[in-house]
C-alpha cells in the first residue's frame, strides 16, 4: 500500500538553507543555480528532495511507496550529499543527484556501505583500485513538470544543468577519476526495446574484468544471433542509428539519462542489470565512466566552464 506523499515544504524554509557556502555554481544554460547540501545542514531541502524524488519515480512506475524518499544513505553518520538545481525565479528545485565520494565510503565486513551494494557485488580490484577515486551517483531526478518541453527553456536544460553540477564536483574534488552509478529502466518500458538497448550497451561498453556484477542478473529473451543480425553496422554510430530507429518503432525512446551516459564517453563500462525489488521492480544497470575519457566537447561544456566561472 503506497503512502500519501508529504505536502510541499515551505519555500522560505528551503531558501533559508540555500546559503552562500552551499552554492556550487550557476548553470551554463537557463540561469539556474546548483547547491550541495545534506540531511543535517539542510533538513528542509532534504525533505523537499525526498518528496520530489518519490513523486518523480512513482510517475515513471517506480518509487519506494513511502511518503517521502529518504533512506539510510541520506541520513547515515557521513551522509550522501544532495546536489540540487534551483530555479531562483520560480523558487523551486528542478532536479538533483545524490552522491558520496569513494574516499568517504565505509566498508562493513569488506562490503562498501553504498546504495549500489544491495544489488551488485564488488571485486577486490574494484574496492582497492577504483572505489577510493569514484563518486557514487544515485537518485537522479528532474521534477515531473520540467520533463516536458512545454515547460519552456529552463526545463529543456534541467538535465544539462545536472551535468554542470557533476562537472564542478570533479574540479572541487580532483581525486575523483570515475563516475559510478546506475541507469534505471522502468517496468512499463517495452521489453523488446529494453533487450535491444541492453544488448547494444553490453556489446559496446563491456566490463571484461568483471569489476562489478549484479547479484540477481536480469534474464532477457534476446537471442544473440537475432541481435547480431539487427546490429550489423561497422561501428558504434551506425548501430546506434539502428537502435534508435528500432526502439522508436516500439513507440518508446531511448531513456534521456541512458542517452546522456552513452554519449559521454567511449570507454564507459557496463556492469550488468539487476531488478531492484525495493524500488518498484525497476531494472538497474551499473555503469562506470572514466572522467579522463569523457568526450572533449562535454569536458569543455560541463568541466572547463566551471574553471572559467571560478
Amino acid at each position: 500500500m503506497e503512502e500519501v506523499i508529504i505536502q510541499p515544504i515551505d519555500t522560505e524554509k528551503i531558501e533559508a538553507e540555500l546559503t552562500r557556502e552551499r552554492f556550487l555554481r550557476t548553470t551554463n544554460r537557463g540561469g539556474n543555480e546548483i547547491y550541495v547540501v545534506d540531511a543535517f545542514n539542510a533538513p528542509n531541502v532534504m525533505r523537499e528532495v525526498g518528496r520530489l524524488r518519490e513523486l518523480t519515480f512513482r510517475a515513471a512506475g517506480g518509487g519506494t511507496g513511502k511518503s517521502c524518499d529518504i533512506d539510510h544513505f541520506d541520513t547515515m553518520d557521513l551522509p550522501c550529499s544532495q546536489m540540487i538545481v534551483w530555479n531562483p525565479d520560480e523558487k523551486m528545485i528542478l532536479g538533483g543527484y545524490r552522491f558520496i565520494l569513494g574516499k568517504d565510503v565505509v566498508l562493513r565486513d569488506g562490503v562498501p556501505d553504498i546504495a549500489t551494494a544491495h544489488m551488485f557485488d564488488f571485486s577486490d580490484e574494484f574496492i582497492r583500485d577504483y572505489l577510493p577515486y569514484t563518486i557514487e551517483l544515485g537518485r537522479s531526478f528532474v521534477r515531473v513538470e520540467y520533463q516536458s518541453s512545454k515547460a519552456g527553456a529552463r526545463a529543456i536544460f534541467a538535465l544539462d544543468n545536472l551535468w554542470d553540477g557533476l562537472g564542478a564536483l570533479t574540479v572541487e574534488h580532483p581525486e575523483i577519476k570515475y563516475l559510478f552509478g546506475k541507469m534505471t529502466m522502468y517496468p512499463g518500458y517495452d521489453p523488446g526495446a529494453r533487450d535491444m538497448l541492453l544488448y547494444f550497451l553490453n556489446h559496446y561498453f563491456p566490463d571484461r574484468d568483471r569489476l562489478v556484477t549484479p547479484k540477481e542478473p536480469l534474464k532477457t529473451s534476446a537471442r544473440s544471433e537475432e541481435m547480431e543480425r539487427i546490429f550489423c553496422g561497422t561501428d558504434y554510430k551506425q548501430d546506434y542509428k539502428t537502435l534508435n530507429l528500432a526502439i522508436r518503432q516500439t513507440g518508446f525512446n531511448i531513456p534521456p539519462l541512458v542517452n546522456a551516459y552513452m554519449s559521454l564517453s567511449p570507454t564507459m563500462k557496463l556492469f550488468g542489470t539487476g531488478i531492484n525489488h525495493e524500488f518498484g521492480e525497476v531494472e538497474e544497470t551499473g555503469i562506470l565512466i572514466s572522467i579522463s575519457d569523457i568526450f572533449e566537447e562535454k569536458k569543455q561544456r560541463h568541466i572547463a566552464s566551471y574553471h572559467h566561472n571560478e
